[in-house]
């Protein structure tokens, strides 16, 4: 389980097929002393699982499913990328609750400097537009972000510096896909609903509760 709040930005070092399948190697900002091979380390919103550690440096194996369903296999070495440890139990929950599993591609429909911040448009199917809400959060390549506002087809974000100054934000396009995971807590309101009607129940219970 992660925050979204991310830690710093990596580098990818290697992408590309490994003795277990493909496999990525990146080499982190911070201090991996503490680390041990099997701890989840999110990148771009992904979680994977450390399978070796040298000093700021990790390799993970990633499957198929997950090259299928974000950008992973879109970087390239000396590509940024977003990373963040594992919450431990105790600590802040400064984002909110994310759990490195991506829902689907969004893609990057129109980018506007607005003062000091980043206005981003992004484009997202409607299987997953559904669980985004104006003023709710969403994960974007492993940034917990507040919803600006929600339209038929996209949502809208405003990135502020400090967001922009920490994470790969700052380097998007229009164009650019990103990873998308949308709040969990809307996703089991509604299987936990039966009727034709748990769609609209679950959308009224997050703008009621404040996630709206």
């Amino acid at each position: 389980m992660f925050t979204g709040i991310v830690e710093g930005k990596g580098k990818v070092k290697s992408l590309g097929n490994g003795s277990s399948g493909f496999t990525v190697t990146i080499e982190a900002p911070f201090d991996l002393s503490s680390d041990k091979v099997g701890d989840s380390i999110s990148v771009n919103g992904i979680c994977l699982t450390a399978t070796k550690i040298e000093k700021t440096t990790f390799s993970a194996d990633v499957s198929k499913e997950t090259l299928s369903r974000t950008n992973l296999g879109k970087l390239k070495s000396g590509s940024e990328v977003n990373l963040e440890r594992a919450l431990k139990l105790g600590d802040r929950l400064g984002g909110h609750l994310v759990t490195g599993h991506i829902d689907g591609p969004g893609t990057v429909k129109k980018i506007e400097k607005r003062g000091e911040s980043l206005y981003i448009e992004i484009a997202l199917e409607e299987k997953e537009l559904k669980y985004i809400v104006k003023k709710g959060s969403v994960t974007v390549d492993g940034i917990s972000l507040t919803v600006n506002s929600v339209g038929n087809d996209f949502f809208t974000l405003n990135i502020i510096p400090h967001t922009l100054e920490l994470t790969t934000l700052g380097e998007i396009k229009p164009g650019s896909q990103v990873n998308i995971e949308t709040d969990i807590i809307g996703k089991y309101v509604e299987k936990l609903i039966p009727g034709e009607n748990a769609e609209k129940v679950t959308m009224d219970l997050l703008q009621k509760s404040g996630f709206a």
